[in-house]
């Protein structure tokens, strides 16, 4: 009797900012302005790099700056302040998809051997208002989040436990791709093992993240067919 071969499923873990889209830095607009409504301080990022970071690591930050407590109670106050004004900001702003992500993020939907999550810094509740804004909500059912941890490097294995238990299967690393714009993406991937997709839509260039150690590199995802030929 013949059998089935079986399915040997690949993980894709999806950076938002500067990977699938921009905002039109809506999100660092909610920032600075849930800064001044709370503390009444209108500097707004100045003097953070935030490409990559995540959400509770740019708040713990933005609050030492300027001599704030920046405790679990302080920053969970301030990200929901964040949330309502990043609703809002969404809105008003020019952002959308980057060159090529949607037909990607359709083609790797409808493939039964690949299984699409998210691994952001984004605390969740703003990555599903980006998401959600931009179309594309509705192809991540799980992932990892800045909820899970201020450090980014922590995220990629409650990416894999929420693999398992959702989809019902182990991704061993050689199976994982993250796909990101920063070179903290890059060492994000490899602190699980993963191979590392980066794409220089955001603010590194493609010279930067192959410096960085990148497993390939795009300037953008418009190309999909070389995109998906990496996945085999």
């Amino acid at each position: 009797m013949k059998t089935g071969k079986t399915l040997t499923r690949k993980l894709l873990l999806w950076d938002i900012d500067g990977t699938i889209l921009h905002t039109g830095k809506a999100g660092e607009s909610a920032l600075g302005r849930a800064m001044e409504k709370i503390y009444g301080i209108q500097r707004g990022l100045q003097g953070l790099e935030i490409a990559g970071r995540t959400d509770k690591w740019i708040v713990e930050q933005l609050l030492a700056r300027d001599g704030k407590p920046h405790g679990n109670q302080e920053v969970a106050r301030f990200l929901d302040q964040y949330v309502e004004f990043l609703a809002e900001e969404l809105p008003r702003r020019n952002g959308g998809l980057h060159p090529g992500v949607l037909g990607i993020l359709q083609e790797a939907h409808q493939r039964p051997e690949l299984v699409q999550a998210l691994l952001t810094g984004n605390i969740e509740k703003g990555a599903r208002l980006k998401l959600t804004r931009y179309g594309v909500n509705h192809f991540f059912s799980f992932g990892a989040f800045a909820d899970d941890s201020s450090v980014r490097n922590e995220l990629g294995p409650h990416a894999k436990r929420r693999a398992k238990e959702l989809v019902g299967e182990e991704f061993s690393p050689e199976r994982i791709f993250v796909i990101g714009d920063t070179p903290h993406d890059v060492a994000c991937a490899r602190a699980i093992g993963a191979k590392a997709i980066a794409v220089a839509t955001g603010s590194f260039s493609a010279e930067q993240l192959r410096e960085c150690g990148a497993d390939a590199v795009f300037t953008d995802l418009a190309h999909p067919k070389a995109f998906f030929d990496l996945l085999v």
